[in-house]
């Protein structure tokens, strides 16, 4: 029977996992905000910003169902400690070099691409961990609770960072974030250790890993979840990559600006989990929704590349407040259909197919870097959008099954 927050929050594996989710999102919104602002800063060019972001996300789509087999096959509490201690290596190690004054782009892309192969296995196992702790009737609630957590991070990271770039450098502020990964993983040393999942079939990683892509052939719901996973992705959440050229060149607001335009894409992430945590039902006609949010996304896209012009600084985080609301309901309903589409013992897998959708993340990030570079922010953003409005708006019609989940 589902559980309402208040009695979600009496579970206490499942307070530990929030509180290494506020710390771990508060480093990785800090990493995204400080690599952004080096990644500018060391080339001015808003296309490398994007092939920093990229580097950041590309592991993501080739870790990503591999990882799953891990966190299927592996204590999955003892992943998330050995991930977030990872990404606090692999940040100090930029910190320390931005600090020596002798980084370099090069330097600072394949450090963030190591990164991004720990992050792929992380969200893979805190996704099947999540199911573990709190069970089928309550996961739509706890990942929405999990996803507001999230977004209190990225709220203090943003902020936090933006103004540590602003009065220290980027290398302190690397430095910062490694902290912050730091103390999520001490967040669950005092947490139990779940059952390791039990696959259908028990073998070595690699037949486990075909055993999983042979049951993605066998049923197109999981593979076409995957793409709109994919397409919300490059086509959405992409945005980010041309906020910093947004904050310097466009709104002319400098790094703490940046840190602001980061904040508001938190406070809507929480705005909008929020409100679907506060909701009694299950996840039942999820999938209708899904697309509707899907439309309603690349909408609020092309309203986001209007706003500089029309209503200026404040306006913006108006509407990234909005943009954001709707992109977390969407990233939510991915994770949750997923989850819920596939037997327990895949459920790693499934997450790794989740992980492996958003790592196509990069073609959105390049693309939308290059869109900005040669016809400005404003282009880039309405065209993603309108494109992201239109996929959703065609799948619908083509994948009826979906919209019956």
């Amino acid at each position: 029977m589902p559980l309402v927050p208040s009695a979600l929050f009496r579970l206490p594996d499942f307070r530990w996992l929030c509180a290494t989710m506020v710390l771990n999102s508060a480093g990785m919104m800090g990493e995204l905000v400080v690599l952004g602002w080096l990644a500018l800063e060391l080339t001015n060019s808003p296309f490398l910003v994007g092939v920093a972001m990229g580097a950041r996300a590309a592991p993501l789509f080739f870790v990503g169902v591999p990882a799953g087999v891990l966190a299927d096959q592996l204590p999955r509490r003892q992943l998330l400690i050995a991930t977030n201690v990872g990404q606090a290596v692999t940040t100090s190690v930029i910190g320390f070099v931005a600090l020596s004054g002798v980084a370099t782009f090069g330097q600072l892309a394949a450090m963030t691409l190591a990164a991004g192969v720990l992050r792929g296995i992380e969200h893979a196992a805190r996704q099947s961990y999540t199911h573990d702790v709190v069970g089928a009737p309550n996961l739509v609630r706890a990942l929405a609770m999990q996803g507001a957590a999230m977004r209190v991070g990225w709220l203090f990271g943003s902020l936090g960072t933006g103004a540590v770039i602003a009065h220290w450098g980027a290398g302190v502020a690397y430095l910062s974030v490694a902290i912050c990964y730091l103390a999520g993983a001490a967040m669950l040393l005092p947490a139990s250790s779940t059952p390791v999942g039990t696959s259908p079939s028990q073998g070595s990683l690699w037949e486990s890993f075909v055993a999983f892509l042979a049951s993605l052939r066998r049923d197109s719901t999981l593979p076409v979840l995957m793409l709109l996973t994919a397409a919300a992705e490059v086509l959405g959440f992409a945005h980010q990559t041309v906020l910093p050229s947004l904050a310097r060149d466009v709104l002319h607001v400098g790094p703490d600006g940046l840190g602001f335009l980061n904040a508001a894409r938190a406070v809507g992430g929480i705005v909008g989990l929020f409100a679907v945590s506060a909701r009694r039902t299950g996840a039942g006609g999820s999938g209708a929704l899904f697309f509707i949010v899907l439309v309603s996304f690349g909408t609020s896209l092309i309203a986001l590349g209007l706003a500089p012009r029309s209503i200026g600084f404040a306006g913006v985080l108006i509407v990234l407040i909005i943009v954001n609301a709707i992109g977390a309901l969407a990233d939510l309903l991915a994770q949750s259909l997923m989850q819920l589409s596939v037997p327990s013992g895949l459920r790693g897998r499934a997450g790794g197919a989740w992980v492996a959708a958003i790592g196509l993340a990069p073609i959105g990030q390049l693309q939308i870097g290059a869109l900005a570079s040669l016809f400005g922010v404003a282009v880039a953003l309405g065209t993603s959008g309108a494109t992201l409005a239109v996929l959703a708006a065609g799948a619908a019609v083509l994948f009826p099954r979906i919209r019956r989940l």
